[in-house]
């Protein structure tokens, strides 16, 4: 397996394009349970340019109906970016001070319910500033945000078959 970089440039420049639209080669999920993280998906993938077709476990969008529950949901891409072995991109949890452009936060409640991905587009001394969908945001400060927990996902690099 081929190990790729991670072009942190390409997903800070996609989650800027599409911060506040809608790129129409994705499906809109706003509306039906939130669009944060198929927008994190979606800028991820701009930076690793590779997806992983393993059927339920992988990391991939071919249509809203044809799709992992990683590329939509909080924890699913938890699970799938921390503990993938295969294609695509992978990450561990780190603690927000170690994140940079292009790596994910992700957002939680009190008793540790993940519920939001924004993607993170700027670190400059300590302070965080992020892209998200569902609540449209670009150079959003993480701490203007209400939340209990929080975990930082850097993504460490990309396998390509």
């Amino acid at each position: 397996m081929q190990e790729l970089v991670y072009d942190r440039q390409a997903a800070l420049a996609y989650a800027k394009k599409w911060a506040f639209k809608r790129n129409p080669a994705f499906y809109d999920f706003s509306r039906i349970g939130g669009d944060c993280t198929n927008f994190a998906s979606q800028c991820i993938y701009a930076g690793a340019g590779v997806m992983n077709y393993t059927p339920v476990l992988g990391w991939f969008y071919k249509s809203a109906n044809d799709r992992t529950a990683s590329w939509t949901g909080v924890e699913y891409l938890y699970n799938f970016l921390t503990s993938n072995e295969g294609a695509g991109p992978y990450a561990k949890v780190v603690p927000l001070d170690k994140l940079e452009v292009g790596d994910i936060v992700q957002l939680g409640n009190a008793t540790g319910d993940f519920y939001h991905s924004p993607v993170v587009v700027s670190v400059s001394g300590g302070r965080i500033l992020v892209a998200a969908h569902s609540y449209d945001a670009f150079n959003k400060p993480l701490y203007s945000y209400n939340f209990a927990k929080v975990r930082g996902l850097h993504i460490i690099g990309v396998r390509k078959d």
